[in-house]
């Protein structure tokens, strides 16, 4: 059954697929606007209108799964995904594999004496089309374009009619296949968007391009079909409740017109930005000379301004703008390339919900619904023209490009046109964008220096500062290209710190959103993501946020606190009940903000609770700072805030939508120790055994063996079950030559003291008469290594969870350590392998910062670990990784716990960490080290 739409006064503007359809002449009105006058554009949807909503049609695919018989096939999808046909990537070409459908649709009869267009959103990729029989139109060629068949004279009113559609996943037209076919991600074939017939008057606006200037200058290019006799065009300009705004305005046109341009001013309009996307509606209408209205027209926009400033920076409506963003392409593992506005919507918010203000279409426009969104949302656009390191030839090229500049013009949201990328771009064809664009926006060559903005792709940190010293504008359309868990959050912090800001800074676009995944119906559902080719997303397939998710959140929060100093995870002395920030927003002022404070005490070892308790909160008067300006929020805190575990702060923008949050430990390391290492009263002393094994210390049901040989924790028992902590704690880096041991009663404990020559210099064992034992090491090293600490082994097999109070959920890296948080966490072993299938996060292995205790849960019992001194690393095991890591891979020390004061820095696809910047260098360690660390085994 088809689905038909005679008008859109009734339909949701955010996110209505007719929405992206008003570029060829249909009509949307916001859901309070009056309807414009004269006849509508009717839309009958012969797909579903979206992958959620979708309809069968016959099909019939020529080779690979399901090939060779005529069957059904959900519409819009890809035909891999459906079932059909073979799964390839970028470059690996599937010829000959074509997909024939067939579908019976009946024409209103009211729609005699109307103009009737077939409009296909994108097929894949090359499309023929008959209509009962008879060719609709020459063949269409490029994958991710509308494209639509003047079909008036061929379909039979109130009649059954057959649409016929051939589409061939590899192009006949070699440039198309270089430009789309080659490109670095999954190759899909079939009518991936949707399909409709759409009739309008025969005397019609076809479509608009609207200049909406920030000045409340408004001009708009009407393109007119049919026009028979003289006729006028009236134009009104309305909020989307359809408030009117200014009195109309209009201009005559002449028999045989196919253009007209009205233009007029609005006094104060209000601006859009991805900070405040106001948004507007034209209400265009057609009369005839005798002032009837022929055909009614309403698209929606937005008023402001962008500039490229030569050797500044990019500016909208006015003031310099930093586009924090990332490369997205349409994907969902289940769906391949076709989407809908619910899976849109989840990726822009998303994409919000890590303060990014932009994203660039990678590689090849999407949905017209995406691009709605982002114009209601708030998403600065980079549009692209496909073509990855391979062009289009100019012929082909041409028509696509008037495709996706006449669809897409009229979006606010869209700052710059991207001819191609990484050298797939046809310089013949860098004029063709203003043809159809009256906003004359620039056009970007990403992966070089073009309109003034070097768009370079992968630079390391040191040629990001050259670059930027520079004469050009500097704006990486891709940088910090993830995978697994390398890349994209890791490093940022110090890219940022030159990309964020300054001159000719004009941020940039991490590489990208998701991982491609797709679920392999040939493999029972299984996650492929070929190697190493696909998983560089911030974010899983299924977008399971991963750790550089919050990473990411953090830096690019537009509140920002204004001192390092408080991004630490404790209290500077000089704490004085106020916090300095930085309104890092390009339009919105802190005052719109909402900052809230919460005192908490943390669940202690050994409870069923994890996470805090709040004893205390309350909400600070929001500061009155500008963007860009550095300001003092005062938090009121009570006299009594001394006395909780942490302080935490959050900041709300003026949606409600969370920006930060910090959480400060007002309690330190030490204070954490003196309260869980306490004796046991009545305890009886603790006795000890020397034999050719080394010194075994009782106390109670545990007995803890320290080597003779060694100087190591040899053996522990509890409650008679062994416990199998082992060998340590043994330099993690560099030497330690063992020279002997003693032993002796402390009071009502017992130490054994082991001393060493090398790296380490001293282990003094202490195990009190309450069970607790106490490892007390030194050590000296100077100069680089990737780590700094000791090691122990402990069988990974016996592992099953963790609960501590430290820096979580996610593991760390010394170039990602923003995004966790201090906080009592817990999560159950898992063996993630980071890029592989079966994905979990967080990750149960590696490294976690900041750590004061730590329950593991093990099936010997709970091992109890407590710190005494600040800064400590946790090193759980050595994680896998998927296949071919290149950079994105950090080294683990021996053992499978680590104790450590220095961690590596990971490196992303393509560069070393040694290359992303100060913090992705190696330790430098600067003499002696020493830390105290607490056992407990058992409740």
């Amino acid at each position: 059954m088809e689905m038909k739409r005679r008008d859109f006064l009734s339909m949701s503007a955010a996110g209505a697929t007719a929405a992206g359809l008003s570029a060829i002449g249909v009509t949307l009105a916001g859901p309070a606007g009056a309807a414009p006058a004269g006849s509508l554009t009717e839309v009958l949807y012969l797909t579903g209108t979206d992958a959620d909503h979708t309809v069968n049609w016959d099909f019939f695919c020529t080779s690979g799964r399901g090939s060779g018989a005529w069957s059904t096939i959900a519409t819009p999808s890809n035909w891999e995904c459906q079932g059909f046909g073979t799964y390839n990537y970028g470059g690996t070409p599937v010829p000959g594999e074509n997909g024939r459908y067939r579908h019976t649709f009946t024409t209103p009869a009211a729609w005699a004496g109307r103009r009737i267009f077939l409009v296909f959103e994108g097929a894949m990729t090359d499309t023929e089309v008959w209509v009962n029989g008879t060719p609709a139109g020459p063949k269409h060629q490029g994958g991710f374009y509308r494209f639509r068949y003047d079909v008036t004279s061929r379909v039979k009113l109130g009649q059954s009619n057959l649409l016929e559609v051939t589409v061939s996943k590899e192009s006949s037209n070699a440039s198309v296949n270089d430009a789309e076919r080659e490109g670095d991600y999954w190759n899909f074939g079939g009518i991936f968007r949707p399909v409709s017939l759409q009739a309008s008057p025969a005397t019609h606006i076809d479509r608009v391009a609207i200049d909406a200037q920030a000045s409340g200058a408004f001009a708009i290019d009407v393109q007119l079909a049919g026009i028979g006799a003289a006729g006028r065009v009236t134009v009104q300009l309305r909020r989307l409740d359809g408030t009117a705004v200014g009195a109309a305005f209009s201009a005559s046109v002449a028999a045989g017109a196919t253009k007209t341009r009205l233009t007029s001013t609005i006094s104060a309009p209000q601006l859009w930005t991805a900070e405040t996307p106001t948004l507007y509606q034209a209400e265009v209408t057609l009369y005839d000379g005798a002032g009837s209205p022929l055909h009614g027209f309403t698209q929606r926009f937005g008023f402001r301004t962008v500039e490229v400033r030569n050797g500044d920076g990019v500016y909208v409506n006015g003031r310099k703008v930093i586009l924090k963003g990332t490369n997205r392409h349409t994907f969902w593992p289940t769906l391949g390339r076709a989407s809908s506005p619910r899976l849109a919507r989840q990726d822009i918010v998303l994409m919000k919900d890590m303060n990014m203000n932009a994203v660039r279409m990678s590689h090849y426009p999407p949905d017209a619904f995406f691009l709605d969104l982002c114009d209601e949302l708030g998403l600065y656009v980079l549009d692209e023209l496909a073509g990855w390191q391979k062009r289009y030839d100019e012929g082909v090229g041409a028509p696509l490009v008037a495709s996706m500049v006449t669809r897409d013009v009229n979006h606010p949201s869209i700052l710059f046109w991207d001819n191609g990328n990484e050298g797939g771009w046809n310089t013949a064809l860098d004029d063709d964008f203003a043809l159809y664009d009256p906003q004359r926006r620039k056009v970007l060559h990403p992966w070089t220096t073009f309109s003034g903005i070097d768009t370079s792709h992968y630079q390391s940190y040191s040629s990001t500062v050259t670059k930027l010293a520079g004469s050009a504008i500097v704006m990486p359309t891709e940088f910090l290209h993830g995978l697994y868990d390398g890349g994209a959050g890791a490093g940022l912090n110090d890219y940022w710190k030159v990309l964020g800001s300054g001159p000719r800074a004009a941020g940039g676009f991490v590489w990208a959103l998701v991982d491609e995944g797709v679920a392999r119906g040939d493999r029972g559902g299984a996650i492929d993501t070929t190697g190493n080719r696909a998983p560089d997303g911030i974010v899983g397939p299924y977008r399971e946020r991963e750790a550089s998710f919050y990473t990411i959140k953090d830096i690019w929060s537009p509140v920002q606190l204004a001192s390092p100093t408080y991004y630490a995870s404790t209290f500077p002395a000089s704490f004085d009940r106020t916090v300095k920030i930085v309104n890092r927003y390009d339009f919105t002022n802190t005052r719109q903000c909402t900052f809230r404070w919460r005192l908490v005490n943390f669940a202690v070892p050994g409870s069923a609770a994890t996470g805090h308790t709040v004893i205390a909160q309350g909400t600070a008067t929001s500061p009155d700072i500008a963007p860009g300006a550095t300001g003092s929020l005062a938090l009121g805190l009570p006299d009594t805030w001394t006395g909780a575990d942490a302080l935490g702060l959050t900041v709300t923008d003026p949606t409600g939508r969370v920006l930060s949050t910090w959480m400060w430990k007002i309690k330190k390391a030490a204070d954490h120790a003196g309260r869980l290492v306490v004796p046991v009263a009545g305890a009886p002393a603790v006795t000890a055994v020397q034999d050719s094994a080394g010194v075994t210390m009782i106390a109670g049901t545990t007995r803890v063996t320290i080597n003779g040989s060694t100087g190591r924790l040899s053996g522990v028992i509890r409650d008679g079950v062994a416990v199998s902590l082992t060998n340590g704690p043994a330099p993690a880096t560099g030497s330690a030559t063992f020279t002997g041991l003693t032993h002796f009663a402390d009071g009502t404990g017992w130490v054994v003291q082991a001393n060493y020559t090398g790296d380490l210099t001293s282990v003094r064992w202490r195990l009190d008469s309450g069970g607790w034992l106490r490892m007390e090491y030194r050590y000296h090293r100077t100069g680089e290594a990737d780590y700094l600490g000791v090691n122990m082994d402990y069988p990974e097999s016996k592992v099953r969870g963790l609960t501590w109070l430290g820096d979580g959920p996610y593991r760390v890296y010394k170039n990602r350590m923003r995004g966790v948080t201090p906080d009592v966490w817990s999560k159950t072993y898992n063996d993630t392998a980071t890029g592989a299938t079966g994905r979990q996060y967080p990750e149960f292995k590696g490294y976690h910062a900041n750590t004061y205790w730590a329950n593991l849960s093990t099936t010997e019992g709970t091992i109890t670990m407590v710190a005494a001194e600040e800064n400590l690393f946790l090193r759980l095991f050595t994680p896998a990784v998927g296949a071919s890591p290149q950079n994105a891979t950090v080294p683990y020390p021996a053992g499978g716990i680590s104790f450590l004061d220095g961690i590596p820095a990971i490196g992303d696809k393509f560069l070393p960490a040694n290359r992303l910047g100060p913090e992705s260098q190696p330790n430098v360690a600067t003499g002696d080290y020493h830390r105290t660390v607490y056992f407990r085994f058992g409740a």
